[in-house]
């Protein structure tokens, strides 16, 4: 398996605005709804549905939208398998950051319920 720190720069330079819809598109297929996304994503970065718009508009990286953001303390219990990954094995804090993102939305897809992806202990 390749290090996932190898896709540091990339992640780094990727515009959250280009991965939003596909985040949107990626819950609403399975039946979830864009509130319940925004609630997840809240809930990770701490950005309410106002300052994810703002950051959307202004096509901020994943580097700038992590920096902003006020993750959650009790993100570090986001664990599994995602893109390959252990999101609990990635070094590299951006990365990590970026994979517990795309995990949430996973579950959130998966149908997960609300109270088990937004780890509350």
């Amino acid at each position: 398996m390749k290090n996932p720190n190898t896709h540091n720069p990339r992640i780094a330079k990727m515009t959250f605005a280009s991965v939003y819809p596909m985040y949107v598109e990626k819950a609403e297929k399975k039946g979830r709804t864009r509130e319940e996304l925004h609630q997840v994503i809240e809930w990770l970065t701490d950005f309410d549905d106002q300052q994810l718009q703002e950051l959307i508009d202004e096509n901020v990286t994943f580097e700038t939208f992590f920096q902003r953001a006020s993750l959650n303390p009790n993100a570090h219990l986001i664990t599994g398998v995602i893109c390959g990954y252990r999101v609990e094995e990635i070094e590299d804090p951006l990365t990590q950051q970026v994979r517990y993102l795309d995990k949430l939305v996973d579950e959130l897809a998966k149908g997960r319920k609300m109270e088990k992806i937004l780890r509350s202990s």
